[in-house]
């Protein structure tokens, strides 16, 4: 059976168990809708009467529709506003209209079906379990074998490496020793070529002085 009912100023086409997107109805999901506006009703070719006629349904969840971009401009005089909008939404599920009720199918039925649940996973008991058929033998062998491979494992991890670096200074800097003694002489050099610096400075100085007060001395032209 199917009916062509009106929400929203829209009219929609349906059938038990379908479900369509409408505009925002006031509810939660969960909730009960009863769409009492029908246009239309019939089963196959055969119209019914719409009188008393409701739908059931059932609010799914409330949606937001695709981003709208709102943009206004109006030329030469500087005027630009740019907007965007979601309309709001209601999904809906058609559960029957009038007596005639949703009949799920057999493919709905198995997936609405509780999937199996997973196998614990095996505790210690198990692994205890496991060692007990072995002979007190074979269990002193396999913990020898254990501890002699951490004492292994022990060993190595406590070995000592070598630094690379010597030790000794003398070995690790052979240089320093003619090194300090070149400081002193280099510093003596250093000491006279300053001295002879300076004795340049003065005698160039001394040169230049009479040539100033010579200078100051010679008469003004008239």
């Amino acid at each position: 059976m199917f009916a062509v009912v009106r929400t929203g100023g829209k009219q929609y086409r349906v059938h038990p168990g379908d479900k369509i997107v409408v505009e925002k109805l006031d509810g939660k999901a969960g909730d009960k809708v009863t769409l009492g506006e029908v246009l239309l009703a019939g089963d196959g070719g055969n119209l019914k009467k719409t009188d008393g006629l409701t739908v059931a349904a059932e609010i799914v969840a409330q949606a937001k529709g695709d981003k709208v971009t709102v943009f206004k401009k109006r030329r030469r005089h500087n005027y630009r506003r740019k907007q965007g909008h979601r309309q709001q939404h209601t999904i809906l599920k058609i559960v029957a209209i009038g007596d005639h009720k949703h009949v799920p199918s057999k493919a709905e039925g198995a997936v609405k079906k509780a999937a199996p649940k997973a196998e614990p996973a095996p505790r210690a008991e198990t692994a205890a379990k496991a060692g007990a058929g072995k002979s007190p033998a074979a269990r002193a062998k396999e913990t020898a074998e254990t501890t002699a491979d951490q004492h292994k494992v022990g060993e190595v991890a406590g070995t000592p490496t070598e630094s690379p670096a010597p030790q000794n200074e003398s070995k690790a800097n052979p240089q320093v020793k003619g090194d300090v003694e070149q400081a002193p002489e280099k510093a003596a050099g250093g000491k006279k070529s300053g001295g002879g610096g300076k004795a340049a400075k003065t005698a160039s100085t001394e040169n230049a002085a009479p040539a100033k007060a010579a200078a100051k001395k010679s008469p003004k032209k008239k």
